[in-house]
């Protein structure tokens, strides 16, 4: 059978001049794997296809087995959010019910409705005064450029704008000159107020000067009289008590000088020394 093959087959394949290469390799082929027969592959899959098309049914009931797992999470993913976002529309619902029912949210309510009208009124206002401005504007316009030239109605109502015009300027007269003599009475209570404020800065100043002069003189009868107690009652002056002191003393003497001849002596010597 050897023999055979190498006599009367090999020598026609590598013989063949015409012959292209992968003729050649599909000879090779053969011959080196006389088990495999020439076009296997093609001619299983052309055999068998019930093989191709189970081939074919399991790869797409895996990519359908994949796509469906990654579709379920994602659907999941999708309904976890929703929910979560249902519930914070819940909350947000119930807490801005709860808030319009508060006292804070009706006064809200009110000046917010107050300020749209007042602010619809005014701008309501403000389109007819314009509107009627520009009315009257074209009117007047249109009957002055109506009127024909050198016909009496136009001098007319030449006379008539040049005393309009001269009443204008009268009263522009009348304004400027009570503008100045107000400017004159501004100036002049300008000048009364920086008088008055430097009147104001000396009597500070004189003020601190007598208070420092207070203190100091009821330092100096403290001292003077504090060994001298009142009659009847022995109270002796301090810093906190002098003001006090110095009336019931004053009291004492007016009182009963023949009684308190002795203490009143004393006091005379006191104010004496203090004279000095």
């Amino acid at each position: 059978m050897e023999s055979l093959m190498t006599s009367s087959t090999l020598p026609p394949l590598f013989a063949d001049e015409d012959g292209s290469k992968e003729s050649n390799d599909l000879a090779t082929t053969g011959l080196t794997h006389p088990e495999v027969p020439y076009g296997s592959g093609a001619t299983s899959s052309t055999n068998n296809p019930e093989f191709v098309e189970d081939l074919s049914q399991g790869q797409l009931l895996q990519n359908e087995s994949s796509n469906t797992a990654d579709g379920n999470e994602q659907r999941h993913e999708d309904e976890r959010y929703l929910d979560e976002a249902d519930r914070d529309k819940e909350r947000y619902m119930k807490e801005l019910e709860q808030y319009q029912k508060t006292e804070a949210y009706k006064v809200f309510s009110r000046k917010t409705q107050d300020r749209q009208k007042g602010k619809s009124h005014r701008q309501d206002a403000a389109r007819q005064a314009t509107h009627d401005h520009e009315k009257e504007t074209e009117v007047k316009e249109r009957s002055v450029f109506d009127i024909p030239i050198f016909t009496e109605e136009f001098l007319n109502h030449s006379k008539a704008r040049e005393a309009e015009l001269r009443q204008l300027r009268k009263s522009n007269m009348e304004f400027e000159e009570r503008n100045a003599a107000l400017q004159k009475h501004v100036e002049s209570m300008r000048t009364a107020v920086e008088k008055l404020e430097v009147d104001v800065i000396q009597e500070r100043s004189r003020n601190t000067v007598l208070q420092q002069h207070l203190e100091t003189l009821r330092q100096v009868l403290t001292s003077s009289f504090a060994s001298m107690p009142l009659p009847g009652s022995g109270e002796t002056p301090t810093m906190d008590t002098i003001d006090s002191y110095m009336n019931r003393l004053h009291s004492i003497i007016l009182a009963n000088p023949q009684d308190n001849e002795n203490f009143i002596a004393t006091v005379r010597e006191v104010v004496n020394r203090l004279d000095r």
